[in-house]
């Protein structure tokens, strides 16, 4: 499986596919427009805030617009994917 598209290019591709402008995300995250354009571009990194506000809006998986799947389900089931062994900082990875 090949992943080249950068979380720029999904932001502005969740965006188009939903009909959305850049100044309508932007006032639903409470940012202005031209940050929204300067996501897209990739002249501005986007925080953590506006990504998990990205995955929830548009229901997709935070690492689908980080271009580490392309699955954009969002797996919301962690007890299927990490096993927490006793004491503190023991954590499996399946």
């Amino acid at each position: 499986m090949v992943l080249n598209m950068k979380y720029n290019d999904r932001l502005r591709e969740l965006r188009e596919d939903n009909d959305l402008t850049q100044t309508q995300i932007a006032n639903k995250f409470n940012v202005k427009q031209i940050t929204i354009s300067q996501y897209e571009r990739g002249t501005r990194q986007v925080s953590l805030d506006i990504l998990v506000k990205y995955a929830e809006y548009f229901n997709v998986s935070t690492d689908y617009i980080l271009g580490l799947t392309n699955n954009p389900t969002p797996n919301y089931n962690i007890k299927n994917q990490v096993n927490i062994k006793g004491g503190k900082n023991k954590i499996e990875m399946r």
